[in-house]
């Protein structure tokens, strides 16, 4: 096993290399690409949610062997590195081989990953994800906007990853609330599912709302394409 990979396509966009944890995920998001990809049947991969075998000791292994240090690793692509409800252990014993190898962690979550922040320095990014299904009205919800306030605090990179977007109402909301304490957000339109959403029109509204609000902002490609349409 090498659990430590080059993302591409679509992915490389978000880091140049990345570890998938755990088997599955909890969250059953409608969009998620990961089933498909790992050949998994939706309902059990939504349900059985466990580290992947060994992941921790190969993660230190690879480590050793290839004398990874110095870069910058994504968690997590097709898992939540945070999965609600679970035990992430798993996690925290990764964050930390990478972290004492001399790399650094960028981590995108719907969980929450404060209990590791002690572990992490202004060298790595904590980041989580909104897409509005699991908050209907609009309102940013405090677990994440507190996790994301008390990593800045700590000095650690803050960012947001807007995507895909369902909800673009939710995604006006959030920046007004996190603009104080954001380092960056990555805004990307919902591909393979049908959407009445304007995305020409979105992405050059809220391209204006981030310049305005001064937040660092990174438009994805297939959601800039269609703005230069």
């Amino acid at each position: 096993m090498k659990p430590i990979y080059e993302p591409k396509g679509k992915a490389k966009e978000y880091g140049d290399y990345a570890i998938n944890i755990y088997t599955g995920c909890p969250h059953r998001c409608y969009y998620c690409f990961a089933p498909s990809v790992l050949h998994r049947n939706i309902e059990a991969f939504h349900s059985r949610v466990e580290p992947r075998t060994g992941i921790v000791d190969e993660v230190r292994k690879q480590i050793e062997r290839e004398g990874i240090t110095d870069k910058l690793i994504h968690l997590c692509f097709t898992c939540d590195p945070y999965p609600t409800g679970y035990d992430t252990t798993p996690t925290r014993k990764i964050i930390k081989l990478l972290k004492d190898s001399g790399n650094h962690v960028q981590i995108l979550t719907k969980g929450d990953g404060t209990r590791d922040f002690d572990l992490l320095d202004s060298g790595d990014w904590y980041g989580v994800t909104v897409d509005g299904i699991h908050n209907k009205s609009c309102c940013p919800t405090p677990l994440r906007v507190d996790s994301l306030r008390i990593a800045h605090e700590a000095g650690i990179k803050t960012w947001v990853s807007f995507e895909p977007v369902v909800n673009t109402g939710n995604v006006f909301a959030w920046l007004r609330v996190i603009a104080p304490f954001i380092d960056k957000v990555k805004i990307g339109k919902l591909n393979y599912h049908p959407s009445d959403i304007n995305w020409a029109n979105f992405g050059r509204i809220i391209e204006k709302e981030c310049q305005k609000l001064g937040v660092d902002y990174y438009i994805k490609e297939s959601l800039r394409e269609e703005m230069n349409k």
